[in-house]
């Protein structure tokens, strides 16, 4: 009598489970995906939606391919302010992911070696300011940041600055970085705290019984151990931080480009659907082929 391998004895439900997690991701990102790109292959139409053709393509393989236009591609080559836009969102993304880590590693390191009844508790304080809208807190830090706002009036009441003196830090990219670094601190911290609450403390005693001072202690196993969440929350910051559109609207001047604020003027102010959506596609391929290949050598490492 033969044997049931273990294939056909697993429970078809679990297929169902692997399932839905895949069909969502069709759902929500391919799907959408596709739509996009097949938009920036389009030509511009005055029209709702401004674009041409749209889906009755299909109906003909030869008539579809042969409306398909590249013209919006080649053009985001050949003009400097988008190459400009994207390299300038690339450099504000790593710049803003470095200072949430020197900011949010220490945090973290603190919460997970505070006792361990009061580490609830630190966490919450950490999530609190996602119980207020994201848009009325970028707002709170124009009303501290610009010239009159609080923070010019507490220099002045400390005596940092003259009475007629302000901070003239607003509308720069000083003040976006702020507003970058205090949006998006949680996010960086609290991967970090997972990866730290589970260091074995034994490991740092054990290095100063044999003589280890504390800063290479850290170098030594702290940190190694703590990479997992040092990747994590530096993906998870820098890959919204380079599409990011209020914080540079709001906090930042003209001079500030980011391809978000790029991104949004063609789609909803040149009403240009075709060129935008080539846009978005080049920087989700910046942003999802190197993490493409990042996972795939972590793969071979490990």
């Amino acid at each position: 009598m033969a044997i049931p391998s273990p294939e056909s004895r697993r429970n078809p439900l679990q297929w169902l489970v692997v399932a839905v997690p895949y069909f969502w991701l069709f759902l929500f990102f391919a799907a959408p995906f596709f739509i996009i790109v097949k938009i920036s292959l389009s030509d511009t139409a005055i029209a709702m939606p401004p674009y041409v053709p749209v889906f009755e393509g299909f109906s003909r393989i030869g008539e579809f391919f042969s409306q398909l236009d590249f013209d919006n591609y080649i053009f985001l080559t050949e003009d400097p302010l988008y190459i400009e836009a994207y390299l300038s969102s690339l450099r504000i993304a790593v710049i803003s992911t470095v200072l949430l880590l020197l900011v949010g590693y220490p945090m973290a390191l603190a919460m997970a070696r505070a006792p361990s009844h009061i580490r609830p508790t630190l966490v919450m304080l950490v999530i609190l300011p996602f119980w207020t809208s994201f848009l009325i807190r970028v707002y709170a830090w124009i009303g501290i940041l610009k010239p009159e706002g609080l923070l010019t009036v507490l220099f002045q009441s400390l005596g940092l600055l003259g009475p007629d003196e302000q901070v003239n830090i607003f509308r720069t990219e000083t003040s976006v970085f702020i507003g970058i670094v205090y949006s998006y601190l949680p996010f960086m911290v609290l991967p970090l705290y997972s990866a730290l609450e589970k260091l074995d403390n034994t490991l740092l005693e054990a290095a100063a019984d044999l003589g280890c001072p504390p800063w290479k202690a850290f170098w030594k196993i702290t940190f190694p151990l703590s990479l997992p969440g040092v990747v994590a929350g530096s993906m998870i910051c820098f890959i919204p931080i380079t599409g990011e559109f209020v914080i540079p609207d709001l906090l930042g001047g003209a001079q500030t480009l980011m391809i978000g604020k790029t991104l949004w003027t063609e789609f909803f102010g040149n009403r240009d659907w075709p060129l935008a959506s080539a846009v978005a596609v080049i920087l989700l391929l910046l942003l999802v082929v190197p993490i493409a290949i990042f996972q795939n050598q972590q793969k071979k490492v490990g």
